[in-house]
């Protein structure tokens, strides 16, 4: 007896209702390996997951890890470092016995500086090592870490997640922001992870660290992003804040988004002993990103160059000014340059830069830097409260600082308020005590008194005013008259410039 064939109608209805409860698994493409993505130029990637699409924290990290853990490398260097010869017992600094020593000496041991046996003397050439972590970035072997993991290296050797290991050199590096690029030569292409968008990253967002934390190999942490925008001590600073755990030995490793995407490079840790307490920085991926573009074509950096020394505008100088908000950057002086070519002046304040607002002089510096050189851009200044239109061809900041013409070559700075301050004409023979031009004109602070406006703006003896509601002032009578046209005027206060020790600066002093 023939009975009937069920198959096809199971089959296709079986699928059907497969399709309609699994449409996470019917959708979810096979994860492609890390080797055939780097054969297909392709970058490694977060795989798709449930908790990926709803944006929760998912269940494990597992998946992730894997999937861009083989561009993750650990980075030995190596150096020739200097360390005295020392023959014989060490003494502790501050010991009494230095004194025996170093009145009747020790048979044969050198006699170092201020009659110490144990400094200066015979030195030997010890080999040193230094462990670090970074990326890689393309197919042909470009790996991104950070600059002081291979400052002072004489060889480099990367590990590989697989664990093969390849010399490498260095393309290129950057102090300023402590970027590197290495290159290392592989036969096949080697798995890479591409750069996100780090300023999409929020405050509260998962990030994984991946790297070499104290030697210890690879090593995986996650956490949140803590904070953005930090800055330590650089010009470019855009740091990330992150929980995630960072060690020594982490410098230079990735920082992934969920979708696998390099979003930072850990760099920096807060910390009292060295060890992680949950506050880490990496730089954010889109400094990176232009750096080691420009370190990949030229082997250095080539940022734009204004040529102009800014301060912050604060709500007093806002005021001073009649501005609507304290916003841009407040130009305090404008040397031999691109901005004195196209007619900036001191007391300007930068409010638009190639088109875009300008929040504040951080903001206007990284954005300076990031443009073209040797192309004009459009800038708007506020000038006696009106804005002006200005064309700046860019300089290169590398050259001008390589040739010294950043520094400052006409000097011109504006003065304090005249509450709570003694002021006399700057004579030449003032100027040269102070180390100022002889030729500068204006008034020299001679008191302070503490419990003054001045004070309270940090005016001390020795500034120099030059300038008074951005006009010059010569002599006692023109900074009264300036601020009897501000009171005059309506306005809170005075915008005044002070030169102190050659560098001016912008002080907004109340008139009432």
């Amino acid at each position: 007896m023939n009975r009937p064939s069920f198959r096809p109608l199971l089959t296709g209805s079986g699928l059907a209702l497969l399709l309609a409860l699994s449409p996470a698994l019917a959708q979810a493409p096979a994860a492609q390996s890390p080797q055939a993505a780097a054969n297909d130029n392709q970058p490694l990637a977060a795989p798709e997951s449930k908790a990926r699409k709803e944006n929760v924290m998912p269940e494990s990290f597992a998946d992730l890890v894997e999937q861009v853990s083989p561009a993750v490398v650990n980075i030995t260097t190596t150096s020739t470092v200097s360390t005295p010869l020392v023959r014989g017992p060490q003494l502790p600094e501050g010991s009494p016995f230095s004194d025996l020593f170093r009145e009747f000496g020790f048979p044969g041991f050198p006699q170092g500086e201020g009659g110490n046996p144990f400094g200066g003397g015979p030195m030997e050439q010890q080999r040193s090592n230094a462990l670090g972590s970074g990326f890689v970035v393309s197919p042909e072997g470009l790996i991104v870490t950070n600059n002081h993991v291979i400052e002072g290296a004489d060889e480099i050797e990367v590990e590989f997640f697989s664990g093969k290991t390849l010399p490498a050199k260095v393309v290129g590096r950057d102090d300023k922001t402590d970027i590197a690029v290495l290159k290392v030569e592989s036969k096949d292409p080697l798995p890479f992870v591409k750069f996100g968008d780090s300023d999409k990253g929020r405050v509260g967002d998962w990030v994984l660290a991946l790297g070499n934390p104290l030697g210890q190999g690879f090593s995986a942490s996650t956490g949140i992003i803590s904070a953005r925008n930090r800055a330590l001590s650089g010009s470019y600073d855009d740091f990330i804040q992150t929980d995630a755990a960072i060690n020594r030995g982490n410098s230079g490793g990735p920082l992934f988004n969920m979708d696998g995407e390099v979003i930072g490079v850990n760099t920096a840790i807060l910390s009292p002993n060295g060890g992680s307490i949950g506050i880490g920085f990496s730089m954010a991926s889109n400094v990176v990103s232009k750096v080691v573009e420009q370190l990949e074509e030229f082997g250095e950096t080539r940022r734009g160059w204004l040529g102009v020394k800014i301060q912050p505008v604060t709500q007093d100088i806002a005021d001073s000014l009649g501005l609507a908000e304290a916003s841009g950057a407040m130009v305090t002086d404008v040397p031999s340059g691109p901005a004195a070519d196209a007619g900036m002046k001191a007391g300007d304040v930068i409010t638009s830069f190639a088109g875009g607002e300008v929040k504040d002089p951080r903001d206007l510096v990284r954005r300076v830097a990031d443009a073209p050189v040797g192309k004009a851009v459009d800038v708007t200044v506020q000038r006696e409260g009106k804005p002006v239109e200005l064309k700046v061809t860019l300089g290169r900041r590398e050259l001008a600082e390589g040739s010294g013409s950043g520094k400052v070559d006409s000097a011109r700075e504006t003065a304090s308020d005249l509450m709570g301050m003694t002021l006399a004409p700057l004579t030449p023979e003032i100027a040269a005590e102070l180390g100022v031009s002889r030729d500068m004109q204006g008034l020299v602070v001679q008191s302070v008194d503490p419990t003054g406006a001045a004070a309270d703006k940090g005016l001390t003896a020795g500034d120099v005013i030059t300038e008074a509601g951005q006009q010059p002032v010569t002599s006692l009578a023109d900074l009264e008259g300036r601020v009897k046209e501000a009171r005059e005027a309506g306005r809170k206060s005075i915008l005044v410039m002070v030169r102190r020790a050659g560098e001016p600066r912008f002080v907004a002093l109340p008139v009432e």
